[in-house]
């Protein structure tokens, strides 16, 4: 199973990575356990500046605007 974090305060860009990580993990037949992470001090322990972020298995693999499919595909399937 993986372990994935969208970091971000609650934004629709925010939600909307999340909906797409749960798509994707879906689609690929691949089980994720999706965390929201809100907190700015936990987003900033990570090196995220900007929002949303991915974390996959405790590493940061985005920040910054929405991911696209075939990357986000390729972060579930390493």
């Amino acid at each position: 199973m993986k372990d994935v974090k969208v970091l971000g305060p609650g934004c629709k860009r925010c939600e909307a990575t999340e909906a797409m990580v749960k798509d994707a993990a879906a689609k690929l037949g691949i089980d994720v356990k999706v965390e929201k992470v809100t907190d700015y001090a936990a987003i900033a322990r990570f090196g995220v500046a900007s929002t949303p972020g991915i974390v996959v298995d405790g590493k940061v693999v985005h920040a910054g605007g929405l991911p696209k499919e075939d990357a986000l595909e390729r972060w579930l399937q390493a």
